[in-house]
């Protein structure tokens, strides 16, 4: 039995890889690195698809370097130890991880000392945006590089060279050129989706008959929902489905949920929706914060179809919430404080304070002096992180205790605090 037509297509070098000319054409930065018989270790960022690990692939054949595949999702530690020692009987070795946003702690922990050292390169492919879901130590030591969704005319450059190729239709099949924009037009820049409609329209008809515009409608139905006729990419579908809630656009955000329902990718959609959640609606409504785990939980448990149900129950909720960015631009703020002004914990608030007599001790026993107490590094006394958005009943009424707190004059003398305590 042949194996899928998109299958047998696959590039095996780079020169054969349809667009992408940012990575691959002329000065492209994999065709560089090819010209200069370099390996960087990389993670290959895009929409499914759009060939992220035939690309890899690819590189790794047109270098000569022996290449492993393994997937984050099922590939066990032990399989990286096999993969590691394999690698070993090699001068090069590229490991090609699909869905590298799913590695998990355990396997993060033994591929980043031979990543540090070079015993071994990585190339990393997955669909999510590696800001947000791949580990910071990874990045550190990879280059990001976008895939993007093909255009409608490489897409055509692809089908019609899988007509004619010896390992696609071998010039078994004719189709009208009507016919061939359908499915580039429909398959919104995957070429994968491409294939499968052509080998659908090819096993469908006879040789005999040449597959027209109608044969087309009737193979493939239902267009492949991240594609439209701007090309524009997966993440500005996500990227307006958390503006269209930041911005109370109740029907927009329904619109965006409903073609990010269609790709597919409930794990992605759900880690968006919290995040944005957390992020845009925060202590303006804890309680639709709450409901959108909850929902988010039931649309994990249910599947597709029913768990766009759910999904739209928190988007509509969400989008129709009153808004506070107060706690995400809280600590935004302050990580950018520590990243440009290091400071040290004050003696009384480490765990096991060196030398400190008993009256300078924090006073687990002291309930009563909690709040006296400075509890930011010195010389950060009058810092002020957490700015109140006023928009929910919520956070206004943290704000009347916050007002109550700053009026509170705090000691770093916890001896003179504890001495005015007792009188």
């Amino acid at each position: 039995m042949n194996k899928p037509l998109a299958y047998r297509m696959r590039p095996k070098t780079l020169d054969q890889v349809i667009g992408q000319t940012r990575l691959v054409g002329n000065g492209g930065f994999l065709s560089n690195c090819l010209k200069n018989q370099v390996i960087i270790s990389s993670i290959l960022f895009g929409p499914p698809g759009t060939g992220k690990t035939t690309i890899a692939e690819a590189f790794a054949n047109s270098l000569n370097v022996h290449h492993i595949n393994l997937n984050a999702t099922v590939s066990t530690k032990q399989d990286l130890l096999d993969a590691f020692k394999e690698a070993e009987m090699y001068h090069d070795t590229i490991i090609i991880m699909d869905e590298i946003h799913r590695m998990n702690k355990d396997k993060q922990d033994i591929l980043l000392p031979r990543l540090e050292d070079g015993s071994i390169y990585l190339i990393g492919a997955t669909t999510e945006n590696p800001l947000l879901t791949i580990n910071a130590a990874i990045r550190s030591r990879t280059q990001l590089l976008e895939v993007k969704p093909l255009t409608p005319k490489e897409v055509k450059e692809g089908l019609k060279r899988a007509i004619s190729s010896p390992d696609g239709l071998n010039d078994t099949r004719v189709f009208q050129e009507e016919a061939l924009d359908s499915i580039a037009k429909a398959s919104g820049g995957d070429l994968r989706y491409a294939y499968n409609i052509l080998e659908a329209a090819a096993l469908t008809y006879s040789r005999e008959h040449e597959i027209t515009l109608e044969d087309i409608k009737n193979v493939a139905a239902i267009p492949n929902y991240f594609g439209d006729k701007d090309g524009n990419e997966h993440y500005d579908s996500v990227s307006a489905f958390q503006k269209s809630i930041r911005g109370s656009e109740v029907d927009a955000a329904i619109y965006y949920l409903a073609k990010l329902c269609q790709s597919g990718d409930l794990e992605g959609l759900i880690r968006r929706l919290m995040v944005t959640a957390y992020e845009d609606v925060g202590l303006a409504n804890p309680q639709a914060v709450d409901r959108c785990y909850h929902a988010c939980e039931v649309a994990r448990e249910v599947g597709f179809p029913e768990a766009i149900i759910p999904l739209a129950f928190t988007v509509c909720d969400l989008a129709l919430s009153p808004k506070s960015k107060s706690a995400a631009l809280a600590i935004e703020e302050a990580m950018d404080e520590i990243s440009k002004h290091p400071s040290q914990v004050r003696d009384y608030l480490k765990l096991t304070p060196v030398n400190a007599k008993e009256e300078d001790k924090y006073p687990y026993d002291r309930p009563d002096l909690w709040e006296l107490i400075e509890y930011l590094p010195e010389g950060l006394e009058k810092q002020r992180f957490y700015k109140p958005n006023l928009s929910g009943n919520y956070e206004k009424s943290l704000y009347l205790n916050y007002q109550r707190l700053e009026k509170t004059v705090r000691s770093a003398s916890l001896r003179l605090l504890k001495e005015r305590g007792r009188k």
